[in-house]
């Protein structure tokens, strides 16, 4: 099976060619992603959904991260990711329902994997119930949400800790209710000025 093929840019974000994935991530190579964060209004309040990553996965298996993201391929545009909302959680949307936060910038070295981004980041608004993610097992172990409140407070320093509340997938695949609380460590390794930049945003959009 060939490898994905994405287009590669320089720091600038000007376009320089395209590569397979492996070798994107191997060298460095600037690249383009599609991020979509789930915020839903309940009861007066604001919570985001995080999914938990698959533990078969190669990079941060069973860490807390984006609601729904994904590589653009080298024919594809931002307005084609939105294609990962339908196969990693099962949601059907179309891009002019999201709400573009901006192309974040950033880079993330997990000493194997050098990923250079430019993430076209989304806002998904609307009140959802649990019951309407259907994960893509190999990829998403669960979905949790945490109060939009206590996310800011977790990566602006005032807390350690925040509780979430959702569900992980079983040996059988059926969906099983959690409630913990967890800490930065908890999450894929996304740097401070990335979460940072998201929060502003969200302040701006919520």
């Amino acid at each position: 099976m060939e490898e994905e093929q994405l287009k590669i840019f320089d720091e600038n974000r000007t376009p320089i060619g395209t590569a397979a994935r492996s070798e994107v991530h191997k060298k460095g190579l600037w690249h383009e992603t599609f991020h979509c964060w789930i915020v839903s209004e309940q009861d007066g309040q604001s919570y985001l959904y995080l999914q938990i990553r698959s533990p078969l996965k190669k990079d941060y298996p069973n860490l807390l991260d984006i609601t729904a993201a994904g590589h653009l391929l080298a024919h594809e545009d931002a307005k084609d990711g939105v294609r990962e909302m339908e196969e990693e959680i099962g949601i059907q949307v179309e891009i002019e329902e999201l709400i573009h936060l901006g192309v974040f910038h950033y880079e993330m070295n997990n000493g194997d994997i050098l990923d250079k981004e430019f993430a076209h980041t989304f806002l998904y608004k609307k009140t959802m119930d649990f019951k309407e993610f259907h994960l893509q097992e190999e990829e998403v172990a669960g979905i949790v949400s945490t109060k939009l409140a206590d996310f800011y407070d977790l990566w602006q320093g005032r807390k350690e800790l925040i509780e979430v509340n959702g569900f992980e997938l079983n040996s059988r695949g059926e969906k099983i209710k959690i409630h913990r609380k967890v800490g930065r460590e908890n999450f894929a390794p996304h740097p401070i000025s990335y979460y940072k930049r998201l929060i502003q945003a969200f302040k701006e959009k919520v």
